[in-house]
């Protein structure tokens, strides 16, 4: 699984202090034009893992709100279709980086080294590794022999 840093992907960087303001975290944004219209797709999740709760309706229309007029500033463009969602019960993990905002969840990851899916509760994860607990034991599995990954419903 690749490890894309997030500053890299496009306008992250102007969009995530004013989501991380608002006490959640931007896992994913996507910003692509279909039809001469400019759609955008925010993915956001708690920024404390402490937090019991699921990001709800609210939440995504109290970020829609303030980071809407920020996009078409930046893109200067008023023409944007944008939607901002929860991560899912079961989101599939696209990039190694969305590991670390869901530190304390449970994932499941295809370790191509014994080519079989390993879950257990996600302890850390940086650059190049994420370090799960299963059954009481840490077992860190570089982010090179994931093959793919998603969270675990638990």
């Amino acid at each position: 699984m690749e490890y894309a840093p997030l500053a890299e992907i496009p306008h992250y960087s102007d969009c995530e202090p004013i989501v991380s303001g608002l006490g959640y975290s931007l896992v994913e944004l996507r910003i692509f034009r279909t039809n001469g219209t400019t759609q955008v797709r925010a993915v956001i999740a708690h920024a404390d893992p402490d937090n019991p709760n699921g990001i709800g309706v609210n939440d995504c229309a109290k970020v829609h709100r303030l980071l809407l007029p920020r996009l078409e500033v930046i893109l200067d463009n008023q023409d944007i279709y944008m939607e901002v969602t929860s991560p899912g019960t079961e989101r599939q993990i696209k990039n190694a980086a969305e590991f670390a905002f869901f530190v304390k969840k449970y994932a499941r990851v295809y370790d191509t080294t014994i080519s079989d899916w390993v879950a257990g509760q996600i302890v850390s994860a940086d650059k190049k590794q994420i370090k799960l607990m299963i059954d009481g034991t840490e077992k860190v599995i570089p982010f090179t022999n994931i093959a793919k990954a998603k969270l675990l419903n638990s």
